[in-house]
């Protein structure tokens, strides 16, 4: 008597599967992305804790983030003030770190143009105690100083004269200096400053 026949081999077991996920898809930044970043918001925290009250203030930051900065700025110790900034860091993941940059990159440019302004309003005032007929040169290329400038300037030249430095320089000072901030326009403005005498 024949044996039956062994019965077929079973088929293979599919893969399992696993739901919720694919794996075409990203699942999230990697970890070195994610440590790239907390040293980033750290590195703005940094920044933050080394802006002046007044300009921190204007940035209109949550009150534990603001809490925690002014804690910093008391620390001395090294390795608590490491703590202190990766603290910092980790509150800054519950802000909007672009729109703080964004106003700090505004202030920075805003303190570039004031900076530039001083210089040239210095510029200007020598150029016009030492030769007044520049008066006109001004005043072309800045006609709101038409009615303000011309008596500014002989008082000041004649404080000038006396080799004294008084109220008259300072007001010219102030005055050209109001103009030349009036027509900049922010964050990229060009001053005109004085081509020296030929």
């Amino acid at each position: 008597m024949k044996a039956p026949p062994a019965p077929p081999p079973a088929p293979p077991a599919p893969p399992p599967v696993i739901h919720g996920r694919d794996d075409d898809e990203p699942t999230g930044p990697s970890k070195s992305q994610r440590k790239r970043e907390m040293h980033l918001l750290q590195d703005l925290g940094e920044r933050l804790v080394a802006l002046p009250p007044s300009q921190l203030e204007r940035l209109e930051l949550p009150s534990d983030l603001v809490d925690a900065i002014a804690l910093a700025r008391k620390i001395t110790a090294r390795e608590g003030r490491r703590r202190q900034l990766q603290y910092i860091g980790k509150l800054m993941r519950h802000t909007d770190a672009d729109a703080i940059l964004a106003k700090l990159d505004l202030d920075d440019a805003g303190h570039r143009l004031e900076t530039a302004v001083m210089h040239a309003a210095e510029r200007w005032r020598d150029a016009l105690l030492e030769s007044p007929d520049r008066v006109a040169e001004f005043v072309a290329r800045y006609p709101a100083a038409a009615r303000t400038l011309h008596p500014l300037v002989r008082a000041a030249r004649a404080e000038h004269a006396k080799q004294q430095r008084g109220r008259h320089y300072r007001d010219l000072y102030r005055e050209l200096r109001d103009v030349l901030l009036a027509d900049a326009a922010p964050p990229a403005a060009t001053l005109e400053t004085p081509a020296p005498d030929a």
